[in-house]
C-alpha cells in the first residue's frame, strides 16, 4: 500500500525482561480516583467513574535510572503533576466483569498524567470538552512496563512523586476508588479493550505546580522510578 506521506511510527514502551516492545494503542485515563483528590478537586464520595484519553504520541518513555527531558508546554502558567499506576492490557475485550478483569491486564507501570490546570479549568468553566488541558505534546510520561508476575502487590503498593526532592503526592494504590478491576469492567462497557491499551488509573491528593528547572521522581513500589526534568 502506498501514503501520500511516511506513517507515523508506533508508539511503544520497553518492557522488563524482555527484548520485545509493547505497542501502545490508545491511553485512557482515569479522573477523580483517589478520594482525598477528589475532595482537594471539590468533589466527595465514590461517584461514578469518568474517563478520558490522551493520544498514544504524548507518551514520553522515561528509562530506569535516567532522567528524561520534558519540554515546558505552551499556553499554560500552571502545569501540574499527577502521579499514576498505568494498567497495560494485554488481552483485549467488552464487558468485562470485575471479577475476570485481572486476566486481561498484561503488566504495571508508573506514569504521570501531566496537566495544563488553567486550561482545564478554563474549559470546565465554559462547559466545553478539556483535552487541550491533558492531551498536549509530552503530557504522559511513562516508565518501563513490569509483567504481572514481577510486579509484587500492586493493588497495596505505595505511589508517591517527588519535586526537587520533596514529597508532593504519597498514598497507597489500595486508596483507589475504584480498583484496577472495577475500573476495567467499567472501561470496557463504553470502549472495546485492545492489546496495547494503557489505563492510567487515577492520581492521589497533593497535585501541584511545576516550572521550568523542576525535577519530578515518581515511582510505585516494585516497579521503579521515572524521572523527569521540566525545562
Amino acid at each position: 500500500m502506498q501514503y501520500l506521506f511516511t506513517p507515523a511510527a508506533v508508539v511503544s514502551v520497553p518492557v522488563v525482561g524482555k527484548t520485545e516492545q509493547f505497542p501502545v494503542h490508545r491511553i485512557y485515563c482515569v479522573g477523580r480516583n483517589y478520594e482525598e483528590h477528589a475532595k482537594e478537586m471539590g468533589f466527595s464520595g465514590r461517584e461514578p467513574p469518568f474517563f478520558f484519553l490522551k493520544p498514544a504520541n504524548t507518551l514520553v518513555f522515561a528509562p530506569s535510572g535516567q532522567t528524561v527531558d520534558m519540554p515546558y508546554p505552551s499556553l499554560t502558567k500552571n502545569l501540574h503533576h499527577e502521579i499514576e499506576l498505568v494498567v497495560a492490557i494485554g488481552k483485549g475485550g467488552k464487558n468485562i466483569s470485575a471479577a475476570n478483569a485481572m486476566q486481561h491486564i498484561y503488566g504495571y507501570a508508573v506514569g504521570l498524567d501531566m496537566t495544563r490546570r488553567d486550561l482545564q479549568n478554563e474549559m470546565k468553566k465554559q462547559g466545553r470538552p478539556w483535552c487541550i488541558g491533558k492531551g498536549f505534546d509530552h503530557s504522559a510520561p511513562m516508565g518501563p512496563i513490569t509483567p504481572v508476575a514481577q510486579a509484587g502487590d500492586v493493588e497495596n503498593a505505595e505511589i508517591y512523586v517527588q519535586v526537587n526532592g520533596q514529597d508532593r503526592q504519597r498514598s497507597h494504590v489500595s486508596k483507589l476508588i475504584w480498583n484496577i478491576a472495577e475500573t476495567i469492567e467499567h472501561l470496557s462497557a463504553a470502549w472495546e479493550l485492545q492489546p496495547g491499551d494503557l489505563i492510567f488509573t487515577g492520581t492521589p491528593e497533593g497535585v501541584a505546580a511545576v516550572v521550568p528547572g523542576d525535577t519530578l521522581v515518581g515511582a510505585v513500589a516494585g516497579l521503579g522510578e521515572i524521572q523527569v526534568h521540566v525545562r
